[in-house]
């Protein structure tokens, strides 16, 4: 490459016509007697006259540069209608006073039961969903204070300030809980996956020192059972039959237990140390499998997992429209929006008004069960907020996490060797994690097992004649 400057012999600058005959001449290889066309020269112009130079022609464009790619877009999703506060009446109301009252035969115990009974509900989407599970174990009886919505919707502080609407599906309303209906909220840093979100309860915890805690899930809505009785025994809610398992498992002859399941793990009670000793969950299966993976480590320490009954615990996809109904009351006269929550008259026991709630539950249920959409719709349900604090578009978030989940599911195959969640009964245990060849038990999988074993065999027993061979070669040393 050949350095060129535009000054004359004289010391003056060459012309712009100059300069770009220099240019062209270059370029046909005939400067300075250039034997190789086609070569370029590197030419060093001072600021002021280069802004004089014309473009040389051999640099101008042929043409109109290419257009760019114009961004193509998916269709936009189907919009689904608004929703609505289904608890009418704690939007009116400015006090806890003007709510009705527990049915009287689920009030939690005054005093406080001697045992510590907090409870976990986790929170990322659908505030219907939520504030129906709240407010279903108030009213079977749950005290209030023991309550901790953890609001891991990764908003930060977003929900405690209201900045967030309704129609947003991260939206949670932090006074209502708090002020109207007197539970704790806690609010994660950022957005957790499952397996974060449950050793963050286990870290609670331990701050808190809670030997154990219960935990339910925010789509699983509970009642008391109001037809259960036991022989000799009072009516007993479903908080009390549910501390009358911890004291069953807090004996000291009771055992090395983890956890005990109400519905399988819709409700379920924690003993802190046993998730601590097999090291929590594992974040790195964020969803599903995390929890066959959890569970099957603790059996393979030898704990257990028991079933336990406290009430009726339902799975459900919807919120019922007026959560007054958990309530239990119903007006005695006049209509309903000239009444009062003091004027409202309970109903009894085991009322038809209970067997009605019961029929509306089990109807939801069987909705989600049945739904050929699949089961967590409720997770979408919500797809407004554009514009608040920490938005994210409702149909991108749900794909983004079905893509976490089919990863998690990746990762629990890579760590146990195998897809299927009875490791037990394929004879694993804790010390085989991430030592597995994946698919080991495939035929073959195990008939390449068994050919390199013999392979192996026959290499070792190869080297055991070189070694007696060589050992008899050497002539015998003697000490003369």
């Amino acid at each position: 490459m050949k350095v060129f400057d535009i000054k004359t012999s004289g010391g003056g600058l060459r012309s712009a016509s100059e300069v770009e005959n220099i240019v062209q001449e270059d370029a046909k290889g005939k400067v300075h007697g250039d034997d190789n066309p086609g070569t370029s020269s590197l030419l060093l112009f001072r600021a002021d006259i280069l802004q004089k130079l014309p473009v040389p022609r051999q640099l101008k464009p042929d043409g109109p540069p290419p257009p760019k790619p114009t961004p193509l877009y998916k269709p936009a999703p189907e919009r689904r209608p608004d929703i609505t506060d289904n608890f009418p009446l704690a939007a009116k109301v400015n006090s806890s006073s003007s709510l009705p009252e527990i049915p009287p035969w689920n009030k939690p115990p005054q005093p406080h039961v001697q045992e510590k009974t907090p409870l976990f509900i986790g929170f990322t989407r659908n505030w219907r969903l939520l504030q129906q599970v709240v407010v279903s174990y108030i009213t079977a009886g749950w005290p209030p204070e023991d309550i901790y919505v953890v609001d891991n919707s990764g908003v930060m502080q977003s929900n405690q300030k209201g900045l967030l609407t309704l129609q947003n599906p991260f939206y949670l309303n932090y006074a209502r809980l708090t002020t109207l209906l007197k539970v704790n909220v806690l609010t994660t840093p950022t957005l957790l996956t499952f397996a974060q979100l449950q050793n963050f309860f286990t870290y609670t915890a331990l701050e808190k020192e809670w030997e154990h805690y219960f935990w339910a899930h925010m789509d699983s809505p509970v009642v008391s059972d109001e037809e259960y009785e036991e022989e000799g025994q009072p009516y007993r809610s479903l908080y009390i039959r549910a501390v009358d398992v911890l004291r069953e498992t807090m004996r000291p002859d009771y055992g090395l237990l983890a956890a005990r399941w109400f519905a399988y793990d819709r409700l379920s009670l924690v003993r802190t140390q046993a998730f601590v000793d097999v090291g929590g969950w594992d974040t790195l299966i964020p969803f599903y499998m995390t929890d066959c993976d959890m569970h099957e480590r603790l059996w393979m320490k030898n704990f257990t997992i028991e079933d336990a009954k406290a009430g009726l615990v339902y799975d459900v996809a919807s919120g019922i429209d007026d959560l007054e109904m958990f309530y239990r009351r119903k007006p005695t006269s006049a209509k309903r929006e000239e009444l009062s929550a003091p004027a409202m008259k309970p109903d009894g026991r085991n009322s038809p008004n209970y067997h009605e709630l019961l029929k509306k539950l089990d109807e939801m249920q069987r909705a989600k069960n049945e739904d050929k959409a699949g089961r967590n719709t409720w997770q979408s349900a919500q797809q407004g907020g554009k514009g608040e604090p920490f938005y994210r578009d409702s149909a991108g978030f749900e794909q983004g996490i079905s893509m976490t989940m089919n990863f998690g599911r990746d990762v629990f195959e890579a760590k146990w060797g195998r897809g299927a969640c009875d490791l037990r009964k394929a004879g694993l245990d804790e010390n085989d994690a991430w030592r597995l060849v994946p698919g080991w038990e495939k035929k073959e999988a195990q008939k390449q097992a068994e050919k390199d074993r013999e392979r192996e065999m026959k290499e070792q027993r190869k080297k055991t004649e070189n070694q007696k061979k060589e050992s008899r070669s050497k002539p015998i040393s003697r000490l003369d």
